[in-house]
């Protein structure tokens, strides 16, 4: 009796060990596992991010092109836009410089005609002069240049250039009261002062 008891015992203690070490084995084995598995994660998440970075980089390279780009546009604008206004200016001076060269000749056509006595205004010579003039004036006004109004207006140093004051009561104060020399304007500016005689 005893010795059976004594042999089941051993078995007993036999089985418990080898469970044991049955456990053991798996805990070992599922351990392995685990760690492969971290293996596996961490080198697909070094090259993910190892991916990444290079995304990264040529994004950065991108945006960094897209700005100087998006510089140059608005610096070739801006170019573009002050040369337009550079040309423009320059064509408006070259415009009033050729008309500044241009009344001298006005200014003769009109004291010529003025010159002419009533019996020849009849004349054909004299009536071409004036056709001739009127064509010339209206052709000055299409280009935008036209005379200074003067005779009558209150004086304006802006428009007007005086040249001789005259104490007359027949003219208000600082009242423009003859007219030397017609100004004109080319657009907006003034190309030549009127020379006129203001009264006080």
């Amino acid at each position: 009796m005893v010795k059976e008891a004594v042999e089941e015992a051993k078995k007993e203690a036999e089985a418990s060990k080898d469970e044991a070490e049955e456990a053991k084995t798996e805990e070992a084995s599922e351990e392995q596992e685990a760690g492969t598995e971290d293996q596996t994660e961490e080198k697909a998440s070094k090259k993910f991010f190892g991916k990444k970075d290079k995304k990264d980089k040529k994004d950065e390279k991108i945006e960094e092109l897209t700005d100087r780009l998006t510089r140059q546009m608005a610096e070739f604008d801006n170019f573009r836009k002050r040369t337009e206004k550079e040309k423009s200016q320059m064509y408006e001076v070259g415009a009033k410089d050729i008309i500044e060269k241009i009344l001298p000749v006005v200014d003769n056509f009109e004291r010529g005609l003025d010159a002419v006595s009533e019996e020849k205004k009849e004349d054909p010579f004299i009536q071409g002069m004036e056709k001739v003039y009127k064509q010339f004036m209206t052709v000055l006004e299409s280009v935008e240049v036209k005379p200074i109004e003067a005779l009558g207006n209150q004086f304006d140093p802006n428009f007007h250039n005086a040249v001789m004051h005259v104490e007359d009561e027949n003219f208000g104060e600082n009242e423009v009261a003859e007219e030397f020399q017609k100004g004109y304007m080319y657009r907006d500016s003034v190309v030549r002062h009127s020379m006129v005689k203001v009264a006080n």
